[in-house]
């Protein structure tokens, strides 16, 4: 038996997912969570085989807690199932301990196959996500921007685009707002932008944000 995490903000995708791995004898939900915050718990207080989790959630996101949840839980196979297409973001969440990466427009079977792969401790690779592991291998050193900075940097990056204060990211990921500042001059320097507004133009230009 392979046991779930459900965690997303919406609680009929929750629902549905619930309704949909039901129909499999093998699979079983143990817990759900409604924000990154919320799956922190859930890894801590529940076992599981399998979590899976979208990235776009009020308060803490998928991206924000998706280490605390490696750090917590280093056995816990991650699913990211999102909204956004691969190319935005699998890359960067891969790197970061993601077991794999589906888009919610794929068909449902694919999460199951994809959560029965993850609990057998290997990762889930779609086509997509093959094509741009090869296309970066190819690449080398011509990497877009975002996909050079570290996972913390890549976190501090997508809030300061979404226009968060140093205060309220520091609070938000534990940190002071003297680490976010260096953090918010390092990526600055490795993207080559200049302001906020810059950031928020590219994270908007490369659909890291809506």
């Amino acid at each position: 038996m392979i046991r779930i995490g459900i965690v997303d903000d919406h609680a009929i995708v929750r629902s549905g997912l619930k309704q949909y791995f039901s129909e499999h004898v093998d699979l079983r939900v143990i817990g759900e969570a409604a924000s990154g915050r919320e799956a922190i718990d859930l890894v801590r207080t529940t076992e599981m085989d399998v979590l899976v989790m979208d990235l776009s959630m009020p308060g803490q996101s998928g991206i924000d807690a998706l280490a605390m949840i490696r750090a917590k839980a280093p056995d816990v196979g991650i699913l990211i199932l999102s909204g956004y297409p691969e190319e935005h973001y699998a890359m960067n969440l891969i790197r970061q301990g993601a077991s794999g990466y589906l888009n919610k427009e794929c068909d449902p079977s694919e999460i199951v196959e994809a959560i029965r792969t993850i609990a057998l401790g290997k990762r889930y690779i779609t086509p997509q996500v093959a094509e741009l592991l090869a296309q970066q291998l190819g690449r080398k050193g011509d990497a877009p921007p975002h996909e050079q900075l570290s996972e913390r940097e890549f976190q501090v990056f997508l809030k300061l685009a979404r226009g968060e204060t140093a205060g309220h990211i520091a609070e938000s990921l534990s940190l002071s707002v003297k680490t976010v500042s260096t953090y918010r001059t390092r990526l600055m320097e490795k993207m080559g932008l200049h302001s906020n507004s810059d950031l928020t133009y590219y994270a908007l230009k490369n659909k890291l944000i809506d």
